[in-house]
């Protein structure tokens, strides 16, 4: 389980064909620092699995629908990314429960500079994840966790602190660009737990 602090921002070295899917090499120093074969690192917001390392970047072995169904097959040699190790037990819970698996990929539809030195995010929001999104809860975006701002049809946005844009992939992100989105897992929960007891209700009418 991950909380969406990012500890530091990779640098993508190369990616290869491995099997039938790539395997993408990255430079880093945080994540390093207790690396092990078969550990989980989160590669903006992905949850994947450390197969080779040595002091200066590590590697991860990404499967088709891993890179068709995240922006992981935006990515090439120079790209940017989050990373973030998964939360010990002891550690500090800073954002919330971001679990690396990604829901879905959307588009920053806007970018702009506020007067108190803040950025507005504006990203397009499709129908099926909605219902998900509410203004002053939580969203995962490439990792990184936010609180959206505000919600309306077919898009929300999230405001951002100086710190967060200089310490994230943010300060590379434009207009048009692809992230990847997790919604809050507790929502989907609840929905769940809801419809069973519809269910159960209206067997019970």
């Amino acid at each position: 389980m991950f909380t969406g602090i990012i500890e530091e921002v990779g640098i993508v070295e190369n990616i290869t064909p491995s099997g039938s899917g790539v395997r993408i090499s990255l430079q880093a120093s945080i994540v390093l620092e207790d690396i092990t074969i078969g550990a989980s690192i989160a590669v903006n917001g992905c949850c994947l699995t450390v197969t080779e390392y040595d002091d200066l970047s590590w590697s991860a072995d990404a499967v088709p629908e891993t890179m068709n169904r995240t922006s992981l097959g935006t990515l090439v040699a120079g790209s940017k990314v989050n990373l973030e190790r998964p939360l010990n037990s002891d550690g500090r819970f800073g954002g919330h429960i971001v679990q690396g698996h990604v829901d879905s990929t959307t588009t920053i539809s806007k970018v702009s500079n506020e007067d108190d030195g803040s950025y507005r995010y504006e990203f397009d929001l499709a129908n099926e994840w909605e219902r998900y999104v509410c203004e002053k809860g939580s969203i995962a975006i490439d990792g990184i966790s936010l609180t959206v701002a505000s919600v309306a049809s077919n898009k929300f946005s999230v405001a951002i602190i100086p710190h967060t844009w200089e310490a994230t992939n943010l300060s590379q992100k434009n207009k048009g660009d692809i992230v990847n989105i997790e919604v809050d897992i507790l929502a989907k929960y609840i929905e769940r737990q809801l419809e069973h007891y519809n269910k159960e209700t209206n067997s019970n009418a």
